[in-house]
């Protein structure tokens, strides 16, 4: 039988998972581009967002829960990274 707690811990366990991985794609995408990608797009530096969404990493993995203050404001520069300059920096390839 499924009780309240079961149903809020699974939840709370799929939500730290999927933050995690999106964090953890973000990181990987941001590596894979060149510093003078980063600079044609106007956005900050390659090593800029590598620490960025790297810290956001191993914030989370160290304080082990997407809902920190923290880990917050590192999903949210993930997200930001993944909506916005992924984008731009995508956007110079095709031309």
């Amino acid at each position: 039988m499924l009780d309240v707690r079961t149903l809020d811990l699974n939840f709370y366990l799929v939500v730290t998972f999927v933050l995690l991985v999106v964090k953890i794609f973000a990181f990987v995408n941001a590596l894979t581009h060149s510093n003078e990608e980063y600079e044609a797009a106007g956005k900050l530096t390659k090593i800029a967002w590598s620490l960025i969404l790297g810290l956001g990493v191993v914030v989370q993995l160290l304080l082990a829960g997407p809902l920190g203050l923290l880990n917050i404001v590192f999903t949210i520069a993930a997200f930001v990274y993944l909506a916005d300059v992924r984008p731009a920096i995508a956007g110079l390839r095709r031309r």
